[in-house]
Parts: structure tokens; sequence; C-alpha cells
């Protein structure tokens, strides 16, 4: 005779549904405590066990059932372990279980790839999360109803954490821009709007925002509870978008509309609070500090993503030195900073960098605080935020060049260290950014290209990370067409393959390569003509007959620039000479008072006064000076002679030549 408790839990899984879990749980637990069932009776009853406390939240149990019910429990419920450690927070353990079942090789069931996707997106590896949901939009073999729009809800938020993270190459076009079909539900309307606020357009995302409200209040798939919950997140981010358009007032409205107190989920409340803090830290930053040590910490499985975790730390550095806490901010900095083997481009570190850097001058600027600053990058070398501050001092106070030098000796010494570490950061997207923004300022072309080269030859060679360069694989592309030396140029077509082979539709790599190779290689621009929109698409709508009559528009060069030579009329003759334009007219001279036309001018009216023909000096003195002055004449040097015999003495004139020195008599040494 079966027992009463076994019994009991088959009555109730032949129903239709179950909605008593506690029920479920109490017949199961009773069924596996009773010594009289073996086999598939077992193994039921313990993984309507499992259900149940899964469905009941109580997740930690749930896996100590699972354990204890041996290997064949373990294997029967991989999808339960999975999604029990998901939801403890144990990420690392869930993608092991998930590693066993076939996930990867696409042999699992439809509901392992869905906790698969789940587990990789709150693991932050947004690359595989999408994947996986791109796969099971793709396959609707086996897809429940509503399947469709839920994985429509996943994909946009992974391609709205995508952009965040600085992974556009990642997403492709047709889904940067929200669909028709992303304004018919408000979780999709709000996931738009996440990916329009990570490119940074935010009127895009206000008017979003407020689609996906209205449709949040408006639908009757919810109740009143949970319209409330559901609504907090977009009034959130509604108040931040405000915020980052300068509508102040809007904004805090909003934030005061938020019933923090009923708020079940701990990093939307954080998230809340955090953003409260703004107006708080312009009035009184002190208050603001108070507050910003009193946020929640977030335990479990409901935390921060780092990009959040990252703006609401830069917050709180802000604020602390806003409060002038600078002495605890500057041994903190140096304290994390100073032993860093490798430099660390995390956005956390970075930001400590320059928090550290203003701590350490008091928020000062200018040439006293370089000074200060250039000390300190001696002791943290590795500090980037320490870097890049300067280089910023550098930019406002107008002295580039020890800006350029400073970088440079940065790169030199990253380049001598030689290891894998060392090397990426030499190439990182936003210090070669940096580096070729600093070269154009100064007009150095070649510096440009010469950065842009290298740096894509590097990712290049990392196809793990072949992504990860399109940005730099672009610019240099682009750069490199700009030359028309054949290594250039063969180096932007290889630029461009990188793109096409992370980004197949990408169009301007496709141009580019073609650009590249259309005078050195035809067979590798052969199969992308195709790709290519026709001329007469392009030309399409274009009157060329209206384009003829109108003629060429010429600028006319400045009259410096103009060329001299006559004009050729098409005969072999010269054209007739053209219209001038009138002269202007001369101006009216002006004349002495006493000037009178009859009178004929003194001829020697252009020479002084006493070079005058006319010129009489007044009394003896001035007759002897007349005759001594040179004025502009030669002067007569004259010397007295005396004759043989003492027969008296002439005065003759002194020959030239002999110069100052010649009138010098030698003197005679004694005898």
């Amino acid at each position: 005779m079966a027992d009463p408790a076994v019994a009991a839990l088959n009555s109730l899984l032949r129903e239709a549904s179950i909605d008593d879990h506690a029920e479920a749980l109490e017949l199961a637990t009773a069924a596996v405590r009773s010594n009289k069932i073996q086999g598939p009776d077992l193994a039921s009853a313990q993984h309507t066990r499992v259900v149940a406390l899964l469905k009941l939240d109580r997740y930690d149990d749930a896996l100590r059932v699972i354990a204890e019910g041996g290997d064949a429990l373990e294997k029967d419920c991989s999808f339960e372990k999975a999604y029990a450690l998901y939801k403890t927070g144990d990420l690392e353990g869930a993608e092991a279980v998930l590693q066993k079942t076939g996930v990867d090789t696409g042999k699992s069931q439809r509901g392992l790839k869905h906790i698969a996707g789940q587990v990789a997106y709150r693991n932050e590896k947004f690359e595989r999360a999408a994947a996986i949901y791109r796969d099971l939009k793709d396959d609707t073999e086996g897809a429940n109803y509503g399947e469709e729009n839920d994985l429509r809800i996943n994909l946009t938020a992974a391609d709205a954490q995508l952009q965040w993270q600085g992974k556009e190459w990642a997403v492709p076009e047709e889904e940067k821009q929200p669909a028709r079909e992303d304004l018919e539900a408000f979780e999709t309307a709000y996931n738009a709007a996440c990916i329009c606020i990570s490119r940074g357009d935010y009127t895009k995302a206000s008017v979003l925002l407020k689609r996906s409200r209205d449709l949040c209040e408006a639908t009757e798939d919810l109740n009143e509870e949970e319209k409330k919950a559901e609504l907090v997140p977009i009034l959130v981010q509604q108040a931040f978008v405000f915020t980052k358009l300068g509508k102040l007032d809007e904004a805090l409205s909003l934030q005061n509309a938020i019933n923090l107190s009923e708020v079940s989920e701990t990093s939307t409340k954080v998230i809340a609070q955090g953003n409260k803090l703004l107006p708080k830290a312009t009035a009184n930053p002190f208050i603001a500090e108070r507050l910003a040590r009193a946020l929640p910490k977030i335990e479990g499985n409901d935390r921060l993503f780092v990009f959040q975790t990252a703006a609401l730390q830069r917050n709180k550095n802000v604020i602390d030195l806003q409060a002038q806490k600078f002495e605890g901010k500057e041994i903190r900095a140096h304290k994390l900073l100073a032993g860093a083997q490798v430099p660390d481009l995390s956005v956390s570190k970075v930001d400590l960098g320059v928090a550290g850097a203003a701590a350490a001058t008091k928020c000062g600027d200018g040439k006293p605080t370089v000074r200060q600053l250039l000390p300190l990058l001696e002791k943290r070398p590795n500090d980037i935020g320490l870097l890049l501050t300067i280089i910023q001092l550098y930019i406002q106070i107008s002295t580039l060049p020890p800006a350029i030098l400073l970088l440079e000796k940065f790169f030199t010494r990253l380049e001598e260290a030689n290891t894998p570490e060392h090397v990426d950061v030499r190439f990182a997207p936003g210090l070669v950014a940096l580096a070729v923004s600093l070269y154009r300022s100064q007009n150095r072309q070649r510096d440009v290209r010469n950065e842009l080269a290298k740096a894509a030859t590097h990712w290049r060679s990392k196809t793990e990370a072949a992504g990860a360069g399109s940005s730099i694989a672009r610019a240099a592309g682009i750069e490199l067409l700009r030359s028309s030396h054949p290594s250039d140029l063969a180096a932007a077509g290889e630029a461009f393959e990188q793109i096409l082979s992370a980004q197949p539709g990408d169009r301007t790599a496709t141009a580019g390569l073609v650009a590249s190779y259309a005078t050195t290689d035809f067979a590798k621009v052969e199969p992308y003509l195709e790709s290519l929109p026709s001329v007469e698409k392009l030309t399409q709508g274009v009157d060329v007959s209206a384009l003829i009559d109108a003629g060429v528009a010429l600028l006319t060069p400045p009259s410096s620039q103009q060329s001299k030579k006559r004009k050729f009329d098409g005969e072999g003759a010269a054209p007739e000479k053209e219209k001038q334009q009138p002269a202007k007219k001369p101006r009216k001279r002006k004349l002495p008072k006493n000037y009178d036309p009859t009178k004929k001018p003194d001829p020697e009216r252009w020479l002084p006064l006493r070079d005058r023909s006319t010129y009489r000096p007044k009394g003896k003195k001035g007759k002897k000076r007349a005759l001594e002055a040179t004025q502009g004449g030669v002067v007569k040097e004259e010397e007295t002679l005396e004759l043989a015999g003492g027969a008296g003495s002439v005065k003759v004139e002194k020959a030239g030549g002999g110069g100052s020195g010649a009138n010098k008599k030698k003197k005679k040494g004694k005898k």
C-alpha cells in the first residue's frame, strides 16, 4: 500500500497549477522523510522540495537540500542549483554549474541558457549575455509564449551596459537606435532611454523615459504596489537626466516624489540617495558629507555595477574635498597608489589619483600647483590620475610642450618595461587619444600618424581584443589614408580589415578598405564592391543640368595672389581689354598760405640753409665757422712743410688713405 504522504504529494502534482508552495514543501518533506519510498518517487519528492523552496525565496535552504540529496539529485537539479547560486550572489559557482551542463556547446536546455544569460549579465560579461540572448531570439523552436518580449528587454539592457562600458563596437548598428517595438512596453522604452544616456543623448532619453513612465502607469498587468516598485527606477533616471539637462527644479521635484522607505531594492535606494546629495553639497558640503557616510551598504546579489560604484565614489571624493578633508584623502590615495607596479586604468583608481592630487594641493591651480605635483609624480610614477591632472593643468595655463614631454616620458618608461601589462597601458585608447589631441594642437601630423599606426599594430596583434582596438584602428586607418606612401596605405588596409573582422557590416571600414587597396590589390577589394552604394544611388536626386547651368563657384583669390598673365580666349589671341574699375579721384593737394603760382620756386629749397648760395653768416666768427663747416662736404687736411736751407715753409694738402693713425709720428726710443 502506498504511503499517504506520497499519495498526497502525487495528487498535488497532478493539478494544473500549484499556488500554495508552502503546502507543496510540507508534503514533499513528509514524503522524503518517509522510509517507504525509493527510486523515482524519492527523486520526484526531493525535486519538488527544491522547487518549492525556490518559489518561497529560500535559496540557501534549497542549496542545502541539493547538497544533502547526493550527486544524483545535483545532476537532476542543475537548473535549480544554478538559479539558487545566482540569487545568492555566488556568480562564479553558478558559472561552474552551467559549464558542466554544456551551455557553451549549445546542448543545454532553453531554461539553462536563460540562467546563463542572467549570470553573465550580473557578472558584467555583457558581450556574452548579449550573444546568448541573440541566440535565444533567433532560435524560436521551443520558445514559450511571451518569451520574445522578455528577450528583447534583456537584450536592450545588455546593449545599454555595453555602451556604458565604452564598447559601442560590440553593439550592432540596428540595435543602437530605438525601434518601434521598443515604445510598446515600459521596460523596453526604459532600456532604450538608458542606451541614449550611455552615449550622452539626454534629450531623446528624456522623451523615452516619459514614454516609459506613461506606459507603466497605464498598464493593467500590474497592481498598484508593483507599479510603485517599477516606477522608482524610472523616476530616479528621470531626475538624473533633468540634472544633466540643467533642469534642477524638475529634478528636485522628482527626487522629493520618491518615497525611499517604500523602495525594496537597496541598490536603487543608494542611487536615489546619492543623487539627492548634489544640491546639498552645493548648499552645505559638511551636511552632504555626513549623509554620504550614512548611505546603506549593499550586500548579496542586489549590488551596483562597476560604473555605478565608480560614479558614487567619485561623488563622495568631491564632497570630501568640498568639506576640506584634504589630509585623509591624500593619505588614502598615496596608500593605495604608491605601491602599484603596473599603472591601473580602472575608473576607480584614476578617480582616486585625481582626488589625491586635488587634496595634496588643496584644490589649487596654475603653475605653483604644477610645481607642487611634479615631485609627487616621481613618488607615484604609475598614478595615471595624477599624470592626467598635471597635463590638464599644463593645458589650462597654455603650456602644451611640457605636457607633451611629460606624456612622452611616461610612454617611454612603459615601452622600456616590455611586459604585456605595461604595453597594454601604453596603447590604451584613452591615452592614445590624448597624445593625438596634443600633437594635433601643435600641428605635428607626422607624430599623429606614427602614434595611431603603432597603436593599431599593437591591438591588431591581440586577437582576443580584436574589437577593443576598433576605435583606434578606425582613427589610424582614416589618418593613414591621407598619406600617399604605399606602406601607409597598406597599414590603413590592415586596420580596416581588423574592424571588418569584428563588425562585418561597417560601411566606413568597407569604404576605407576599398580606398586602401584600390590601386595595389584589387583581389581584396572586389568582394566588397557590391556592398558599397553605386554611383547612381549616391547621385540620385541630383540635377546635373541645373549644376552645369549654375556653373562652378570659385573663390576669388586675394589681389596679391592673382596672376598677372593674360587670360586665354580659346582662339589663340588675347581677349579684349577688360573693363577697368574707375580710378579713384585724386586728393586735392594742400599748398602753403603764401604760395604764389606765378613765382618760380627756389631750386635750392631742398638744401640745408648753410649750403645755399644765398647764405651769409653774420660776424667774423660766423664767417670763420662757415669756412670750416663741412655740411656734408669733403674735409681738407693740410700740413706745413719746412723748405730746405731755411728758406721758409709752405702749406700743402695732406694725402688721403693714411687713416687716423697716419698723423701720429713714431716715437724714437732713447739711445
